[in-house]
């Protein structure tokens, strides 16, 4: 005789796929990126606008994308709060 074979039933949970930068990244990260861009952005336009050698093409404009590149952007990637047991050991 053929013995039937029980299977078990497996429950199955779903298991939500929890991004990376919620430890890290809070509200404050997110508006110092979005402030990144913006000045990006502005420092683009003032790229274009005029000739090519006036001064918001030639000093005006890299300094803002200066700014936006390597101070605004590393900036908010690095920037976190210390929490409450990072505190007390200082």
């Amino acid at each position: 005789m053929a013995q039937k074979v029980r299977r078990k039933q497996i429950r199955q949970t779903k298991k939500s796929k929890v991004s990376p930068f919620n430890i890290y990244w809070e509200k404050q990260n997110y508006y110092i990126l979005i402030l990144g861009m913006v000045v990006i952005v502005i420092g683009f336009y003032f790229m274009t606008i005029g000739p090519w050698d006036s001064f918001s093409s030639l000093v005006i404009s890299p300094i803002l994308l200066f700014i936006g590149y390597v101070i605004i952007f590393p900036l908010s990637i690095f920037l976190r709060k210390k929490s409450g047991k990072e505190k007390s050991t200082e």
